[in-house]
């Protein structure tokens, strides 16, 4: 079998940053199974690296993708 240095270091995402893409695409999903799926409106309020870097490596964006239900390789 044949392996790819992605399969060794971690999992396949978008983006730059597996801690700000993947990472905030999983909070943004765990807020909506917390909220129940009936999501009309929400404030993100980021903090340390994520306010500092939430534009250039995707984190808004993920927040929105998790939020929506999609998956951090989607």
């Amino acid at each position: 079998m044949d392996y790819s240095v992605f399969d060794i270091i971690g999992p396949r995402m978008v983006g730059p940053s597996s801690s700000h893409t993947a990472g905030a695409a999983r909070l943004g999903k765990i807020a909506r199974r917390i909220s129940g799926n009936d999501v009309s409106k929400i404030t993100f309020v980021l903090y340390g690296s994520f306010a500092k870097t939430y534009k250039g490596h995707g984190t808004d964006r993920a927040l929105v993708a998790g939020i929506l239900g999609m998956e951090p390789d989607d």
